[in-house]
């Protein structure tokens, strides 16, 4: 690989966040734990039904991942689009204190935003407007974006835009990088089951499920099973299965990977988008498999213990030392 440099492109958006119960939730014919697109004022209409105060950070699932990157001192670079307001300000900012090298394009339209309905077992509900986000142009994504890039990590919300995503494997192997995929959920899949096997197969070394993913890629629900055929065609292939911890396939051999047991989680918002920033990091930094995993338990624990995405300063510094 060329460097450790990891590379992220997917949504540039804003994450508000609102804790209410799942009679709530249901009010809004929502299945819990999913992502659904919605409208600004769908989702206005939603947060002003709640009588919880919403908790506003940046968020966007790969973003989230290469801030963890950044956080955990790795060299890590983001590509998306936002718009030319308050709430772009604070993405880009974040972005730029977090270490990482923004690659932005700017738009009047407004900066996309994330409503997550938080339920009482800590699962968040996404509502989506994607905003300027889903401005980017295909044909302004190049391989020089992903130049000095080990591993590059293509959000898998990209899959509701084919030609975006199609642009970004390409560019990204072009470069000479490794791609990651996130499945990112159920729903990205299902909708996405006719062209996904062959994008893994021509475009994806590290491909990255949670057990709902894993089912609906792979049709099968034996845990198992289902990490054999997620690893077809890929170098690593990563199966998250919640509490009990994760596995890692690679060179045919299975890596059992613990999970860190502690306080019960306040919030699962970006859970498996800072575990992927733990892992990627040891994968790009030649750490073994059992210990990328490790840290990536680690990250995906302690962004639990907090509302949204983003982990505190001195948290980091405990990880960190972990390494």
């Amino acid at each position: 690989m060329p460097s450790n440099t990891i590379t992220g492109i997917g949504s540039a958006l804003v994450d508000v966040l609102i804790n209410d119960t799942d009679d709530f939730l249901q009010k809004f014919n929502k299945e819990k734990g999913g992502m659904t697109y919605a409208t600004a004022d769908e989702q206005q209409a939603i947060i002003s039904a709640s009588s919880q105060v919403p908790v506003i950070v940046p968020g966007g699932a790969a973003c989230n991942t290469i801030l963890g990157v950044g956080k955990l001192g790795g060299s890590a670079r983001f590509i998306g689009a936002r718009g030319k307001d308050d709430y772009g300000d604070i993405f880009e900012n974040e972005v730029r204190e977090c270490r990482v090298e923004p690659v932005l394009s700017y738009f009047d339209t407004p900066t996309g935003k994330v409503l997550s309905v938080v339920t009482p077992d800590a699962q968040r509900s996404m509502f989506t407007d994607l905003g300027a986000s889903s401005l980017l142009d295909p044909a302004a994504v190049t391989r020089q974006m992903f130049s000095d890039t080990a591993i590059a990590l293509v959000e898998g919300y990209l899959l509701f835009n084919r030609d975006l995503m199609m642009a970004a494997v390409k560019a990204a192997k072009a470069a000479g990088a490794l791609v990651a995929l996130d499945l990112a959920s159920f729903e990205v899949v299902n909708a996405s089951k006719d062209i996904l096997q062959d994008l893994v197969k021509d475009y994806v070394d590290i491909l990255i499920a949670n057990e709902d993913e894993a089912s609906a890629y792979t049709g099968e629900s034996d845990e198992n099973t289902a990490l054999e055929k997620l690893s077809d065609n890929v170098e690593y292939a990563v199966l998250k299965v919640g509490e009990r911890g994760s596995y890692v396939h690679h060179n045919n051999s299975v890596t059992r990977i613990a999970p860190v047991r502690g306080n019960a989680p306040v919030d699962t918002t970006g859970a498996g988008d800072l575990w992927a920033a733990g892992f990627l990091y040891g994968i790009a930094n030649d750490l073994p498999i059992e210990k990328s995993g490790q840290l990536g338990s680690i990250c995906g624990y302690e962004v639990c213990q907090v509302m949204g995405a983003q982990i505190p300063g001195p948290v980091w510094e405990k990880i960190k030392a972990t390494v």
